[in-house]
């Protein structure tokens, strides 16, 4: 009887327990949902990713509403104020574009834009070879080397060399365009055509290496900012496997007194002394001979 009695007792307080958490479920079900509102502001962001040198249209754009307690520089309201400016940074879908990212009003789309202050861009044809097999992308560094030949006319001429013209330069874009010149099939020549970022010295230096010789970008580490210090190398050079003659140090000669010699007289012999032992009766004597 009291194993029932504490069984029972415990069937009633499951179901008590069971009903009061259903009661308190409802209950909770029917409170009004509150619901906080945040200020917001509008921007423009991109509806699509924007390529560097589009010209922005109303198609690219749309307004989103962002957190007022948190905004975003240099962010703009109305779509009607980036209408046909020039993206001068990739920008992602869905990301603002704000007034850092796109050109002035009156700048225009294209590579303008996009061209640092105080620099220039020069563009260079270059093969998948010399463009380092396509590794040549905007945004990378390179240096500009040349390579003179000598053609054999000019007699004047120096001996082949080669030689690093510009250091650290940004690529701007690469891409392949097909020339006005037509190949002898009569069709289209292809060629892959690279614009740097160069100061206007260094314009002028590729612009003469591009006409005397062969041009070559080499690639390198974006965080290597130090200048190839080198002085370039000739044919003779290279093919005695070295860098270039030795450096000639001006010293002066002294003048050689050759040493004197010693002679060492050797020293005089002794004359050899023979004792000979004489007996004579009870007497024994001892007398040098000569």
């Amino acid at each position: 009887m009291k194993q029932q009695r504490t069984l029972i007792v415990m069937l009633v307080a499951v179901a008590t327990a069971g009903v009061a958490a259903f009661g308190v479920y409802q209950a909770i079900q029917r409170m009004p949902v509150r619901q906080v509102e945040m200020e917001t502001v509008p921007v423009v962001v991109a509806k699509h990713a924007i390529a560097v040198g589009t010209r922005l249209t109303t198609d690219d754009l749309l307004v989103a509403a962002y957190p007022a307690r948190t905004p975003v520089p240099g962010a703009v309201a109305d779509p009607a104020t980036l209408v046909d400016r020039g993206v001068i940074v990739p920008i992602g879908e869905h990301e603002p574009v704000t007034l850092t990212r796109v050109a002035g009003p009156e700048s225009g789309a294209g590579l303008s834009p996009i061209i640092p202050a105080g620099m220039r861009a020069i563009s260079v044809r270059v093969n998948e070879v010399v463009g380092v097999a396509g590794f040549v992308l905007p945004g990378t560094r390179v240096d500009v080397l040349v390579a003179v030949t000598d053609d054999g006319d000019d007699k004047t001429r120096q001996e082949p060399m080669a030689r690093t013209v510009v250091n650290n330069v940004q690529v701007l874009t690469a891409g392949t365009r097909y020339d006005a010149e037509e190949s002898k099939d009569g069709k289209p020549v292809r060629s892959t055509v690279v614009t740097l970022a160069v100061l206007p010295a260094d314009g002028e230096r590729i612009a003469l290496a591009s006409n005397e010789g062969q041009l070559s970008l080499v690639l390198r580490n974006p965080l290597d900012v130090d200048p190839a210090d080198t002085t370039g190398i000739k044919l003779a050079a290279l093919m005695k496997g070295g860098t270039g003659p030795e450096p000639v140090l001006d010293v002066p000669k002294r003048k050689m007194v050759p040493a004197k010699k010693t002679v060492v007289e050797p020293a005089p012999q002794q004359p050899l002394i023979y004792k000979v032992e004489a007996i004579r009766a009870a007497k024994r004597t001892e007398e040098a001979v000569h």
